[in-house]
């Protein structure tokens, strides 16, 4: 039995005008991932490697091409479909943590699974903060929290609703050296007890060489690293 990949991506191409000029962002990407599989995405600032993310989330539209996420060809979402896409099968990791002010650590994790009328959300909530070594930390607001410690309500936020895909955008840029490596051990951690596929966006070679492959993004162009 042929299992389809988590991600499929065709003949994928980004660009924008900017007054008379049109600028290419992403040129005629075509790639896969099986569900499961961790991928690293690297290359330099300014290569498209965001904006591939941001198109794989549907939160834009492609020039050109398609994306398949889960068998569900994104070009023929509308934009409520999509969101209902996100919601149900992909969690996010932003570099800048993106938590409410105003909500506590149990409050940012549980709001996804609220927002789906999760009556349990709380329960699970407590679960995936005791999980990522915040248990006596739930009551508090991002502005208690260290920046290793706001990245860990976020991971636990992303895996609320039990996504099939994880995004992740710099999940250690900013954290120093040590935190980072905490937060890479749990995210690889998180990604085995759960299944979750794992795409990532990173300039740290360690975390990119912790995953099963590495796809190298130059001037908006996407190829395998040498094994």
């Amino acid at each position: 039995m042929t299992v389809s990949p988590m991600i499929k991506v065709a003949e994928l191409s980004q660009r924008v005008a900017l007054g008379e000029q049109t600028l290419t962002i992403l040129e005629g990407i075509s790639f896969e991932v099986k569900s499961g599989q961790s991928v690293a995405i690297v290359g330099a600032s300014g290569s498209g490697k965001s904006t591939l993310l941001g198109l794989l989330a549907g939160l834009d539209s492609a020039s050109e091409g398609d994306i398949a996420i889960n068998d569900q060809w994104l070009s023929t979402l509308n934009e409520e479909q999509r969101a209902q896409l996100r919601g149900q099968h992909i969690g996010f990791v932003f570099q800048s943590f993106l938590l409410l002010p105003t909500l506590s650590a149990l409050e940012n994790v549980a709001l996804p699974a609220e927002l789906q009328g999760n009556k349990h959300s709380h329960q699970r909530a407590r679960a995936l903060l005791e999980q990522v070594g915040l248990g006596s930390r739930m009551a508090h607001f991002p502005s208690q929290l260290s920046g290793g410690e706001q990245q860990r309500v976020a991971i636990a936020r992303a895996f609320m609703t039990e996504p099939a895909l994880l995004l992740a955008d710099e999940p250690t840029g900013n954290l120093d050296s040590r935190t980072g490596a905490q937060i890479i051990e749990l995210l690889f951690e998180l990604n085995r007890t759960h299944g979750t596929t794992l795409l990532m966006v990173t300039h740290d070679e360690a975390l990119a060489q912790r995953c099963e492959r590495r796809l190298v993004m130059t001037a908006g162009r996407l190829e395998e690293a040498d094994a």
